[in-house]
């Protein structure tokens, strides 16, 4: 049995469900995946995850335990569509964004003279726009006002930054990427042409600097928070190599050559059995409300060994890459 075959049967369903959607190709009406996504509503991640409901003391985007995470994590790990329990948290975030402090200093920034600048923390509009599209409890009323609001506040170099300084004048790599997702899911969710023309707009922002190093110079693209761009990142991603070429591979660009040096990068990360490791994270796995906390347990996040679900991810992008080797 080679390691895609392995990987569909795995006794983790979130695992099995993942390797039969994105690397064998099933369908999600498959009997199959049917099945598995039932048991991944059952499974121990989504049961711990889910403690977000009886907790009182959250803030909707306490890292990485509050509802904003919460529904992100239960959308990376394929819980079941259109579940009744998710409905108070989207609440719960959609309140806390549309909240009239919401885009107000400092959460949201205008400097004189920079009109198409604004200072906004757009992952968030993107992880949720994306979370609720995946999760099927899309907010129809105001999800939309979210796209809208994306559109608006892109800069003109395609991309989104939330940097307080007054002297930023290029978008962030971190700040684009999920905008970017949310935006991209969204077009082929409603057909939606003003956000297949910004998201595509935010691709062309990441392809100009193949998707890891600065235009300027070459160099890496060393963010000042976040994490090293050259090394995989599990289960928050915000931007590294895996992140960027997945979505690459979600909109049909990830054969783009401006793809191919994050892509052999990638490739020499593959250890001797074929799997691929976490390199890097800020999560730690926790039973109570902790900094960086997750009630989950993602694998394997540290070491020599691969992680089973980032592995899924490597394969599926090296495949659509053509490397399928």
């Amino acid at each position: 049995m080679n390691l895609a075959d392995s990987l569909c049967v795995h006794e983790n369903p979130v695992v099995a469900c993942r390797a039969r959607r994105l690397l064998a190709g099933e369908s999600e009406r498959s009997r199959a995946v049917r099945g598995l996504r039932r048991a991944i509503g059952s499974s121990e991640m989504a049961t711990r995850l889910l403690r977000t409901l009886d907790a009182d003391r959250f803030g909707p985007y306490r890292k990485w335990q509050g509802p904003h995470w919460t529904l992100y994590s239960l959308a990376e790990i394929g819980f079941p569509a259109g579940d009744g329990r998710l409905l108070p948290l989207r609440r719960c975030v959609m309140d806390w964004m549309f909240a009239p402090a919401f885009l107000k200093p400092p959460s949201t920034m205008f400097f004189p003279g920079q009109p198409r600048r604004p200072r906004r923390c757009a992952s968030m509009e993107g992880n949720t726009i994306w979370s609720q599209l995946v999760l099927g409890i899309v907010d129809d009323e105001r999800v939309p006002l979210l796209v809208d609001r994306l559109v608006a506040f892109q800069w003109p170099d395609g991309g989104w930054n939330c940097d307080k300084r007054p002297g930023a004048r290029a978008s962030s790599v971190q700040e684009t990427l999920l905008p970017l997702r949310g935006l991209a899911r969204w077009h082929r969710a409603t057909g939606d042409e003003r956000a297949r023309r910004a998201a595509r707009r935010a691709s062309e922002f990441l392809l100009a600097r193949h998707l890891l190093w600065r235009r300027r110079d070459g160099a890496l693209i060393e963010p000042e928070w976040g994490g090293p761009v050259d090394r995989i990142h599990y289960p928050i991603r915000f931007y590294d190599v895996l992140s960027a070429l997945l979505v690459m591979a979600e909109m049909g660009l990830v054969r783009d050559r401006r793809c191919r040096d994050a892509l052999d990068l990638l490739e020499r990360k593959r250890l001797a059995d074929g799997t691929f490791p976490v390199e890097w994270t800020n999560v730690r796995k926790a039973d109570r409300i902790v900094s960086r906390g997750t009630y989950a347990d993602w694998g394997m996040l540290r070491g020599k060994r691969g992680n089973p679900l980032v592995t899924v991810d490597a394969l599926y992008v090296l495949g659509e890459a053509g490397r399928s080797a």
